[in-house]
């Protein structure tokens, strides 16, 4: 009776211990948390820690998410609480900056108005055709507000870098300044060829809706002030005051994208003034050299892979391997700037090379396929039959880079600072270089990304590649802090079933092989059957001897077996995949908590037996007499 009595305060005394446990860690240990995960999925960068303590503001975000309108949705349910969770890990790191609130919207509640408020989108993914809302809105103090309209299970690697931008764009809402220096004809006006009026090219116009921009040209000897990031495209004959502007533009910490070319096709004064062959490009030879970059302006791209199909003269279709289209597997998937994009279309590109003295690190966004040579760009010029550059075309199974983002320390491209400058003013080194190289300048041009049509004298622009996403993409990411930039994608949430994909990959291996043993039966059949047709008797009346009906007998009893071992492959593939499952479940279910059990049961005894009382024999009373 004592000892049940003791076994029942100990297992009490544990569940109070227990209590007392979690009430502690609940109200005291919150903040304190141990990643485990292999790619740190629920820990913030160090980037992100700097966007934290930037928050000079209280900032509130609100996240919606339908957690009743999405019951039987395991996976999205999975990624939203992986959501929250990080959510919750910037509430606690902001030194009670952020104050999170967690909403769901059900359907005609306030909280789905609020979520309509912010402009969040509602997929219609519920049951019973519900609305599922799984996005964020957050403002400031100043009510200025910022959204993500859905959080994309695909994008789940670029999670924490939307949230940060999120919490930047709050907390520095200022909008961006973009400096576009070229003379190319971005913002129309008169044609020189045709003597008519051209409307500005769309990539221009986008800037201008989402930015303040200012355009100059080559003949400007500085860059306007409060520049947050530069644009640089087709530079020719640039003079050494705006080299220079440029370079102490960079060694500030400014950020710059610059479309250089071998052979532009869209600059109209070239071509009227009949420009020498080959000399239509553009460089940046001085600036190159210091950051270590070798842009061969000599030879343009061809690509027999990417080349698009053209119209000819003739009116006849052909591939034009020096226009090329570089679709997601040429464009770098672990770059905010690309990832999302699907189809870059452009004209005779120029490639990069890294020089052995650069100091620079490089990220190649864009490159070509295997499939790709090199042609004098003189060449190219003259050749404007498509077929004869196919002629010229030797493949050298080789990539080339032809976008690059180049990061980290490098010193100035001019050792002094010229006339009339202060000499203490003159920045001769950088470690926070930020600058985007792109190998061609076409790709801006209209015809190769956007088609218009006129709509009831509207101009109606229907885009075809991600051309001008690219531009805006790569402006909003230089845009943003050091913090910001520095931030990449990061590990996904959901790990695969290793065992089970190779379990599927054995089991559609043996399926295949099935399937085309079915399949050369099935088309000798067919070969009997039509020489059977050419057989016809009197009448009309197919004639077929005992022998072929025997051999179609034959034919349709193998094809019965050959059915039934594909339905027994694919019965062993789930049968492998259920029997893994089970083993899986009874190691979690039964297994775990068992040793965990046997773990405190030792753990118990062993503490019974360090502290139990000795036990002492009684002293006789006859022994104790004198």
């Amino acid at each position: 009776m004592s000892n049940r009595l003791t076994t029942w305060l100990s297992m009490l005394l544990i569940g109070i211990l227990f209590c007392a446990l979690v009430l502690l860690n609940n109200q005291l240990l919150s903040n304190y948390r141990v990643d485990l995960t292999e790619d740190n999925v629920y820990s913030l960068s160090e980037g992100s820690q700097q966007i934290l303590t930037e928050i000079d503001e209280p900032l509130n975000l609100y996240f919606f998410f339908s957690d009743k309108a999405s019951k039987n949705m395991i996976t999205l349910r999975n990624y939203a609480m992986r959501v929250q969770s990080l959510l919750e890990e910037y509430a606690s790191r902001s030194n009670g900056k952020i104050k999170l609130h967690i909403l769901d919207p059900e359907a005609f509640s306030e909280k789905e108005d609020r979520a309509d408020q912010f402009g969040l989108t509602a997929a219609n993914i519920g049951t019973a055709g519900e609305a599922v809302y799984l996005g964020l809105g957050a403002t400031n103090a100043l009510d200025d507000q910022q959204v993500i309209a859905f959080f994309d299970p695909q994008q789940e690697r670029f999670l924490e870098y939307e949230i940060s931008k999120l919490i930047y764009q709050l907390v520095n809402p200022k909008q961006v300044k973009v400096t576009l220096l070229t003379d190319l004809p971005v913002a129309g006006g008169q044609n020189p060829m045709t003597g008519g009026f051209d409307q500005p090219w769309t990539f221009y116009t986008q800037l201008q809706q989402l930015y303040v921009v200012e355009k100059i040209g080559s003949d400007a000897s500085e860059l306007p002030k409060g520049t947050d990031v530069l644009i640089v495209a087709h530079p020719k004959n640039l003079s050494d005051e705006l080299l220079y502007a440029i370079d102490q533009y960079t060694m500030d910490g400014g950020r710059a994208l610059i479309f250089i070319d071998p052979h532009n096709e869209s600059d109209q004064m070239s071509m009227l003034t009949g420009a020498s062959t080959g000399a239509n490009g553009s460089n940046l030879t001085r600036l190159f050299d210091t950051w270590g970059v070798n842009f061969n302006e000599q030879q343009v791209l061809l690509d027999a892979f990417a080349g698009l199909d053209v119209r000819t003269q003739t009116g006849d279709v052909t591939r034009h391997f020096g226009f090329v289209g570089f679709g997601a597997n040429e464009l770098n998937d672990k770059d905010v700037t690309t990832s999302s994009l699907d189809l870059i279309n452009g004209a005779s590109f120029g490639t990069f090379n890294k020089e052995g003295n650069s100091s620079l690190s490089w990220s190649t966004l864009l490159h070509s396929t295997k499939n790709s040579d090199l042609i004098d760009s003189a060449l190219y010029a003259q050749t404007r039959d498509p077929q004869v550059l196919s002629q010229e075309y030797k493949s050298d199974n080789k990539e080339y880079i032809l976008a690059t983002r180049l990061t980290g320390s490098v010193t100035s491209a001019f050792e002094y600072a010229p006339e009339g400058i202060d000499e203490q003013e003159h920045l001769r080194q950088t470690r926070d270089f930020n600058v985007i190289l792109v190998g061609d300048t076409d790709l801006l041009s209209d015809r190769f990304w956007v088609q218009q049509s006129s709509f009831f004298g509207e101009t109606i622009t229907t885009p075809f590649a991600n051309n001008g996403d690219l531009v805006t993409n790569v402006v909003e990411n230089l845009a943003g802090s050091n913090a910001l930039i520095s931030i990449r994608s990061r590990g996904t949430f959901a790990r695969p079933f290793d065992k089970v994909d190779q379990l599927k990959l054995v089991a559609e291996q043996k399926f295949r092989e099935q399937e085309k043993i079915l399949q050369q039966q099935l088309d000798e059949t067919e070969s009997q059957l039509a020489q059977l047709q050419e057989q016809q008797g009197e009448g009309g009346a197919l004639v077929i001897s005992a022998q072929q009906q025997e051999a179609i007998d034959d034919f349709m009893e193998q094809k019965i077996q050959i059915r039934k071992s594909l339905r027994d492959v694919r019965h062993q593939l789930d049968k492998d995949i259920e029997k893994l499952g089970n083993l899986v479940k009874f190691g979690n279910i039964v297994v775990a908590p068992l040793i965990l059990v046997l773990f405190l049961m030792l753990g118990r005894r062993l503490l019974r037996s360090r502290y139990k009382p000795a036990r002492h024999t009684p002293v006789n009373a006859k022994e104790g007499q004198s």
